[in-house]
């Protein structure tokens, strides 16, 4: 039976130390060192990807990795891939120590200086718990892999005051309201506004569990706050500089503790970088960055990402870019900014809707945005997107969640079940229109009238000056005649006159606007003259 065995190791020459010795163990199959934490749960993943048959029996890692310290990263291996052992190798072999890697999910603990014997028993013992577990759960199980409970979502802004706490609250609402049991954790530790978005007021915070080696589900339920909505609500401290106490440890135990108890995790991590949200930004399932469609929000937003990848805390291609306040008039579009971050923008773009926001805001009742709301809408396809809310099926029996009445949960409304609102909104919109197109109408019936009266007042001029020539002052009958042979039937009352001006014969035309239809009068007119010379000779 071949052992596979990764090690992680940051130091070269403890690396070389390891390899020498994993190459003289029996049936063991040792991978080249990976030397930080990030590339070890990067290779992990991919092998998982793969194939889940692909992955090491033995994972060795070295008390001096980094960036994450060692039992950290141990015990997110463990919650990650259960079925894969894990050993911590050390220079304490102490009783605190030996405890400590215990807690965290170790399968045992290697002494340094590194010995043969040692060595190869705790590897052989580790690779057989590790293949004892496969066989108990099935190692072609995809669920045993899938992550320890519910999936977290983080939420952070380019900068601040782009919406990412706004974001990360209607998110959480949406997930909540489709029948899954949701927590929604503050670590914008310094100015966290979650407590007044949802109008809570809460003592206990993050803050009080950080004194606490051991956050379990018991513990933690001391400093949930169970909302109204159902949300589980884990806020920042009221006191600013108590977030400084919220370490990565801190971070971490807490994030585990809560996936363990909740399906979802949404965390607003602000738009400050420290240690507790970068440690939540790096666990997360699905890392959301807020930006706004202008020069200043893009560049924070390509300069938060660039220091991400250099603290080696997320890729930019795992980071998912939320465009918030948009429009389509809005010079800077979603796929600039995609070239920009060399991040992927979500195809779910949140308006610029101040008004809409504002009376919940103002009240902080966010929970009571109305579902009509183009925000609230556009947030709650976003946690579609992102597969936070449960899809209901059509038919089959068996239960089924408690789908929430809110009509603002896009992923739970029926097919088909907008056409009534649309007709509603059409029956509504129509007088409008009516008015606007009659008042279109008569507009067009003005200038029509306006270019009658002009072309009667040329005919009448023109017939009026022929007619005088032939028989001076005999020009009644042919100016009116002239003048009225082109008017349809709505303008028969038509005033045309012709009188002698000097040496021109000038015609005069006052005829009747319609009022919307022909046929309808209401006073108003409209004027028109035209002149010709007068024929005949000088005198």
């Amino acid at each position: 039976m071949t052992i596979r065995i990764l090690p992680a190791v940051g130091d070269i020459d403890s690396a070389r130390a390891l390899t020498t010795l994993l190459s003289q163990l029996a049936d063991a199959e040792p991978a080249p060192p990976v030397a930080d934490t990030t590339a070890l749960l990067d290779t992990l993943a991919r092998l998982a990807a793969e194939s889940l048959d692909e992955l090491p029996e033995v994972v060795l890692v070295h008390e001096r990795i980094g960036p994450v310290p060692a039992l950290d990263v141990i015990r997110d291996l463990v919650l990650s891939f259960p079925a894969v052992g894990v050993v911590l190798i050390t220079a304490d072999t102490s009783t605190n120590v030996l405890t400590a890697a215990m807690d965290s999910g170790a399968r045992g603990i290697i002494g340094l200086p590194l010995g043969y014997d040692a060595l190869a028993e705790r590897v052989h013992a580790a690779a057989a718990w590790s293949m004892g577990m496969r066989r108990h759960l099935g190692s072609g199980t995809p669920e045993l892999y899938a992550g320890p409970g519910g999936r977290v979502v983080t939420v952070t802004g380019a900068k601040g005051g782009v919406g990412a706490t706004v974001a990360a609250v209607q998110l959480a609402l949406a997930a909540q309201a489709s029948g899954r049991s949701v927590a929604l954790l503050d670590l914008d530790l310094q100015s966290g506004d979650v407590a007044s978005y949802l109008d809570v007021q809460f003592r206990r915070s993050i803050a009080d569990l950080a004194g606490i080696s051991d956050i379990n589900p018991r513990v933690l339920q001391d400093a949930v706050y169970t909302h109204d909505t159902g949300l589980g609500l884990l806020l920042a401290p009221a006191e600013g500089e108590r977030g400084e106490e919220i370490t990565d440890r801190v971070a971490r135990q807490v994030l585990a503790a809560l996936r363990s108890r909740y399906e979802v995790v949404v965390v607003d991590c602000g738009a400050q970088l420290n240690a507790a949200n970068a440690a939540a930004v790096e666990l997360a399932d699905q890392a959301l960055l807020l930006v706004t469609p202008d020069v200043v929000a893009v560049r924070a937003a390509k300069r938060m990402v660039r220091m991400w990848d250099r603290l080696q805390i997320r890729k930019a291609e795992e980071t998912l870019t939320v465009v918030n306040r948009f429009s389509r008039g809005t010079e800077i579009q979603p796929s600039l900014v995609e070239r920009v971050t060399g991040t992927k923008v979500a195809r779910s773009t949140v308006p610029a809707a101040f008004k809409e926001l504002q009376s919940v805001v103002d009240a902080g009742r966010m929970q009571d945005l109305d579902a009509r709301s183009t925000v609230k809408q556009a947030l709650w396809a976003l946690a579609g997107e992102l597969d936070l809310v449960v899809k209901q099926e059509g038919g089959g029996g068996g239960r089924r969640r408690k789908a929430s009445s809110d009509r603002g949960a896009l992923a739970l409304r029926r097919k088909g079940g907008d056409r009534g609102a649309v007709t509603l909104e059409f029956a509504g919109m129509f007088p409008i229109l009516l008015v606007v197109m009659t008042i279109l109408w008569q507009c067009v019936l003005y200038g029509y009238t306006y270019s009658l009266a002009g072309n009667a007042a040329d005919e009448a001029a023109r017939a009026a000056t022929a007619a005088n020539a032939v028989t001076p002052g005999a020009y009644g009958g042919a100016c009116q005649d002239a003048g009225s042979e082109n008017l349809p039937g709505a303008w028969d009352d038509t005033a045309i006159g012709c009188a002698p001006d000097g040496p021109v014969m000038k015609a005069t035309v006052t005829a009747q606007v319609p009022l919307f239809f022909p046929g309808f009068d209401v006073n108003w007119t409209v004027n028109a003259e035209a002149g010709a010379a007068l024929e005949g000779d000088d005198e």
